[in-house]
C-alpha cells in the first residue's frame, strides 16, 4: 500500500527569483548540457549578455562589443549607454525589472522578458556587473544570485557603457566547457545581422559590410547556379540562391536574433517566394520544385516580439507590431516587389532560376514510379521486421513532431543493436539496426535513396523524404565500433547525410556516439575510459590490482552496462561542417576515386598510440 502523504500549509513554499530559477533552470535556458551543442546551457548565458549589448547598437549606441573567454570565465563589454546607475543592482537581480519593457528606450529588441542577466546570474558562482555613465562607475557583485558588493558609486575616466564577468556554475554545467566554433558562430550571427557593428573574441574581430549576403558566401559549400538575390527594406533583410544540393536550407532571425527553429516569418518567407515566382513566370510549378536547392537567409525586426520558449529558438508572433500589417502580408509585399523587380531587371538569373525548377520537376516526375515502390517497400518493412524498434512516444502518437528528447541510434550488427535495444530509454530513444556496410552514395543521384532498401528504410524511419519538417528524432546518432570497419560504416552513413540531407547535418542533428574503449576496476569501483589517457588516471586511482577489459565492439557491452553510457551521460560528437573547405571537395577526396592522394594522405597522417602502462 502506498505510504499517505500528507497536505497541509506546510506543503507549501514560496521561493524568490534565484531560487527558482536554479531548482527550473530548464525554464529560463532550455537544456543544460557541457558545451558540445550550440544550444546548450552555456552559450545561452553569454548570448542573454551579448543581446542587451546588440539592443544598444540597434538604438544607435555603442559600435564594438568585446567578449573574451578564458579559464570557463566569460567578459562581455559594450559602448552602449550604460544601466542607469541607480538601477544597476535591480536590473540584474528583480525578475520582470528592465528597460525592454519601455518601448521608447527598446522598439525592436530582442529581450522583452527581464529575465536574461537574471538567469546568468543565478546559474553563476560569479557574477559581476559595472556599468559607466557620464564619468560615473557603479559595480556590484553576486554569488549564485546572492548580492555580495554593493559598491558605491565612484568616479571614473572610462567610455560609458556596461560590463558583465560571469562564471557559469559547474554546479549546475558539470563538466562544461566552452567550444569556440559555436561561440564563434554565435558572434558571426550578430555581426551578419548588424552591419557596422564590430565585436571581438579573445582579441579576433568579427564584422560584416554586406549582412546577408555575407553570411551566405561565407557559408555555402556547393557550386550556386546563380549570383546571391540581396534584397533589403525597412525591418526585412533577405539573401537567397539555388545550388545543386538536395532540400532546403534557411536561417531566419528576429530582432538580430538567430531562430534555429525557424517559426511565423520563415514559413511566411517559404509561402510568398512561391506565390511571387509562380507570378513571375507565369506558370503554377509545384512548390517543392520551386523550393529544390534553395538557400536563404531572412531577418526580420518585430515590435514586441512573441517567442515559443524563453530561449527564443522559434518565433511564434503573427503580427510585424500593434496597427502594422500581418507577418504574412507583409513579407509577401515586400518579396512581390522586391524580389519581381529584381527578376525583372536580371534575366540571366531569373534564366538561371526557372532552369534549377525545371531540373527539380524533372527529377522529381523521373522517381515518381520509384518512390511510390519504394514507399510501399517501407510500409511492409515496417510491419513484418525489426529494423526500427520505434521509441513509445512514436508508438502512441504516429502524428507526434520531434521533441527535444527523441533520439534515434543508428547501429550495425544485431549484437550492438541487441544491447542498445535492452538498455534504451524505450520513451524517448529509438534503434535502427543496419545490414552491413551502407552503399557509398558520393556522386549518385537521390535515385539511389529509393532503390537501396538500408537507404530507403532508414529515410522512412527518420520521415525525411519531403524535408526536415517531418523529421521524427531531434537526434540522429551513429553508434558503431571505434575499429576499422566501424569509422568506415561511420563515415559512408555521414556521406549518405551530407549527399541527400545536407540540412540535417547543417541543422545540428547528427551525432557520433562514444563509447568506452576500457573498463578498469577493482572490488569497490568500476571506471569506464574513453580513450588511454583516462584508462591511465584511473589505472592510477584504483591502484595496481584493478583488472582492465578492452572494448573490441558495442556487442560486447552488456545492456547493463550500456545504460551507463546512453543515459545521463552520454557522450556525443556532434557532426559539424567546417568552412574552410567546400563540402563536395571533401566528400570527393575522401569518398572519390581519387586513391593514390588519400592513400598519401593517409600514410602522412598515422599515427601509432603506444600504451606505455602494462595491463594486469
Amino acid at each position: 500500500m502506498a505510504e499517505q502523504v500528507t497536505y497541509t500549509e506546510d506543503n507549501i513554499r514560496s521561493l524568490d527569483w534565484k531560487e527558482h530559477i536554479r531548482m527550473r533552470p530548464g525554464m529560463y535556458i532550455g537544456k543544460l548540457g557541457d558545451g558540445k551543442d550550440a544550444d546548450d546551457g552555456i552559450y545561452v548565458l553569454l548570448k542573454e549578455v551579448v543581446d542587451n549589448c546588440i539592443d544598444e547598437y540597434t538604438m544607435g549606441h555603442g559600435r564594438k562589443v568585446e567578449v573574451v573567454i578564458k579559464d570557463d570565465e566569460v567578459r562581455v563589454r559594450d559602448y552602449g549607454r550604460g544601466i542607469p546607475l541607480g538601477k544597476v543592482v535591480d536590473c540584474v537581480s528583480k525578475i520582470n525589472t528592465g528597460g525592454k519593457y519601455d518601448s521608447r528606450a527598446f522598439k525592436k529588441s530582442v529581450g522583452l522578458n527581464g529575465v536574461g542577466t537574471k538567469a546568468v546570474n543565478a546559474l553563476s558562482t560569479e557574477f559581476v556587473v559595472e556599468s559607466v555613465r557620464e564619468g560615473q562607475m557603479k559595480r556590484a557583485g553576486f554569488t549564485s544570485g546572492v548580492l555580495t558588493d554593493d559598491a558605491a558609486l565612484e568616479a571614473t575616466t572610462k567610455r560609458d557603457g556596461t560590463r558583465i564577468r560571469f562564471k557559469p556554475d559547474t554546479e549546475i554545467f558539470k563538466a562544461y566547457r566552452f567550444r569556440m566554433e559555436h561561440v564563434e558562430k554565435l558572434l558571426w550571427n550578430y555581426a551578419y545581422l548588424n552591419t557596422g557593428l564590430s565585436l571581438y573574441l579573445n582579441g579576433e574581430k568579427f564584422r560584416s559590410e554586406h549582412g546577408l549576403k555575407d553570411l551566405l558566401e561565407d557559408r555555402l559549400d556547393s557550386k550556386l547556379r546563380y549570383p546571391i538575390m540581396h534584397l533589403k527594406g525597412e525591418d526585412i533583410e533577405v539573401a537567397l540562391t539555388h545550388t545543386d544540393a538536395y532540400g532546403e536550407d534557411y536561417q531566419s532571425f528576429v530582432n538580430g536574433q538567430f531562430t534555429p527553429q525557424g517559426g511565423t516569418h520563415q514559413s511566411a518567407f517559404r509561402e510568398a517566394y512561391i506565390r511571387v515566382v509562380r507570378d513571375f513566370f507565369g506558370k503554377d510549378y509545384d512548390a517543392q520544385d520551386i523550393r529544390g536547392g534553395i538557400s536563404a537567409a531572412v531577418a526580420v525586426k518585430v515590435e514586441e516580439p512573441v517567442f515559443e520558449s524563453q530561449t527564443k529558438t522559434k518565433l511564434g508572433s503573427q503580427d510585424v507590431g500593434p496597427n502594422r500589417p500581418t507577418l504574412k502580408s507583409f513579407v509577401f509585399e515586400f518579396l512581390k516587389r522586391e524580389l519581381d523587380n529584381f527578376l525583372h531587371r536580371n534575366p540571366e538569373t531569373a534564366q538561371a532560376l526557372q532552369a534549377r525548377i525545371v531540373q527539380s520537376e524533372k527529377e522529381r516526375k523521373d522517381l515518381a514510379g520509384i518512390k511510390k515502390l519504394a514507399r510501399e517497400r517501407a510500409k511492409k518493412a515496417s510491419l513484418h521486421n525489426r529494423k526500427l524498434r520505434d521509441c513509445r512516444l512514436h508508438l502512441t502518437d504516429s502524428k507526434k513532431d520531434r521533441n527535444e528528447e527523441t533520439t534515434l541510434f543508428i547501429t550495425e550488427g544485431d549484437s550492438a543493436s541487441g544491447s542498445i535495444t535492452k538498455a534504451r530509454d524505450v520513451a524517448t530513444q529509438a534503434v535502427f539496426s543496419l545490414k552491413g556496410k551502407p552503399l557509398n552514395s558520393f556522386g549518385l543521384t537521390k535515385k539511389v535513396v529509393y532503390e537501396n532498401e538500408e537507404f530507403n528504410l532508414l529515410q522512412a524511419a527518420l520521415n525525411i523524404e519531403d524535408g526536415l519538417d517531418t523529421l521524427r528524432y531531434n537526434k540522429v546518432v551513429i553508434a558503431t565500433d571505434a575499429d576499422v570497419d566501424g569509422m568506415h560504416i561511420r563515415l559512408l552513413l555521414i556521406t549518405f547525410f551530407l549527399q541527400f540531407f545536407p540540412d540535417l547535418v547543417k541543422r545540428g542533428h547528427l551525432y557520433v556516439l562514444q563509447t568506452p574503449l576500457f573498463r578498469v576496476r577493482n572490488k569497490k569501483e568500476t571506471r569506464y575510459c574513453y580513450d588511454p589517457m583516462e584508462k591511465h588516471k584511473a589505472l592510477q586511482d584504483l591502484g595496481a590490482r584493478a583488472e582492465i577489459t578492452r572494448f573490441k565492439g558495442l556487442g560486447e557491452i552488456s545492456p547493463s552496462e550500456f545504460s551507463h553510457f546512453i543515459g545521463e551521460d552520454i557522450r556525443l560528437d556532434p557532426v559539424v561542417i567546417g568552412k574552410e573547405q567546400s563540402l563536395q571537395e571533401m566528400l570527393g577526396f575522401f569518398m572519390g576515386k581519387n586513391t593514390p592522394n588519400r592513400q598519401k594522405f593517409i600514410i602522412e597522417n598515422l599515427r601509432v598510440e603506444k600504451d606505455e602502462v602494462t595491463e594486469a
